[in-house]
């Protein structure tokens, strides 16, 4: 039997309650976001659910910073373009940064755009590069878990050890539009995973009532580092319609729940 080292089991065990913890006070949104910012706002929330009336275009900046015990500290920052038009389909232009996959190599740098069209009831994911596009559908969504948004969420019970706090912190000016602040906060008591003291953890979001999705969320804690998300230079107005659309001479390709794809047209 395979058996892992005691310290790295541990902190990923450890991890996963925070994170986990921190997902508990949260209510039922259309919009989750995750810690560690994996897949970015869009990823975690405007392609989970569909808003309209609300039209916008934004810039998303994701940071994250995390020290490890010996100082060399983690640094990832990524900026995306965001709209989202009256009806609401959604476009994420993002620009990802991989690190060398080998020592003195350099980084690799790649473009990708992923439209959500509620209308048509395909997501595409746009390679500019090699001018490609993969469709596939939207998955449908019972009526359960349509209502979620508006329904009262079943309250959550953390596990034993851990306490949850959640304080409002009412109304403000966040980049430039009106938002609802909350926060939460999360402990760990000492001697719950094996930690010899207490963990904190707090994540403060801030959401603006109008736009339906947060425009500003902190993270910070000890084991998870400090991580932002910045939705700026807001503009409340319909995006060009083209942006929405694959463009012309891209060829399409439909995904297959088992995997792989087929040639499905060239636009």
């Amino acid at each position: 039997m395979k058996r892992f080292p005691t310290s790295s089991f541990c902190n990923a065990a450890l991890a996963g309650l925070i994170a986990a913890c921190a997902l508990i006070a949260q209510p039922a949104p259309r919009y989750r976001f995750a810690q560690g910012f994996g897949g970015g706002m869009i990823g975690n929330g405007l392609l989970h659910g569909t808003v309209t009336g609300a039209p916008f275009s934004a810039t998303e900046t994701t940071k994250s910073q995390r020290t490890l015990s010996n100082g060399t500290q983690i640094l990832n920052q990524q900026e995306s373009n965001v709209y989202r038009d009256a009806e609401g389909r959604v476009r994420i232009d993002s620009t990802i940064t991989r690190p060398a996959s080998t020592s003195g190599g350099t980084p690799t740098t790649t473009q990708v755009s992923t439209i959500y069209d509620p209308v048509a009831g395909y997501i595409y994911r746009l390679n500019p590069a090699k001018m490609t596009a993969v469709q596939s559908p939207i998955p449908k969504r019972n009526s359960s878990s349509s209502s979620s948004s508006t329904s009262t969420p079943p309250k959550r019970t953390p596990p034993a050890g851990v306490t949850v706090q959640t304080q409002s912190l009412g109304t403000s000016t966040i980049n430039g539009v009106t938002a609802n602040g909350t926060q939460v906060t999360t402990t760990i008591a000492a001697g719950t995973f094996g930690n010899s003291a207490a963990i904190q953890n707090v994540r403060i979001t801030w959401t603006s009532p109008e736009l339906q999705i947060p425009v500003q969320i902190t993270v910070s804690g000890p084991q998870t580092g400090n991580s932002s998300m910045n939705l700026t230079n807001i503009v409340q107005a319909s995006p060009d319609e083209s942006l929405f659309q694959v463009p012309s001479g891209y060829t399409t390709t439909q995904a297959h729940a088992r995997g792989g794809a087929r040639p499905a047209f060239r636009r």
